[in-house]
């Protein structure tokens, strides 16, 4: 009878080490970004906002009001930072509100 390793792995690690062997963190970050976007700004923005979209480093927010866009536009600065510190890493460097 062969014997059994003991090493015991968490789930969550052998995610991540998949996630990272297969090329799949850009499509993961993509998934991600919307639920840290609706985590970040709260329901009554989230109630607002048509798409979130990351394409090469810039996240594109589509948002059915217009004042609301105006009043993020004054913050995109912070919003960028909040998103990066949410994942640990920048993978946000311009903010489109459109």
């Amino acid at each position: 009878m062969a014997k059994r390793e003991n090493d015991s792995f968490s789930v969550k690690d052998l995610m991540q080490s998949f996630i990272k062997e297969n090329n799949l963190s850009k499509g993961m970050q993509k998934i991600k970004i919307e639920e840290a976007w609706n985590k970040l700004m709260g329901q009554g923005v989230a109630n607002y906002t048509n798409s979130v979209r990351l394409q090469n480093k810039t996240l594109i927010i589509q948002l059915s009001s217009s004042v609301l866009r105006e009043e993020l536009g004054y913050g995109k600065e912070k919003i960028i930072k909040m998103i990066n510190e949410e994942f640990g890493e920048d993978i946000v460097v311009k903010l489109m509100l459109i």
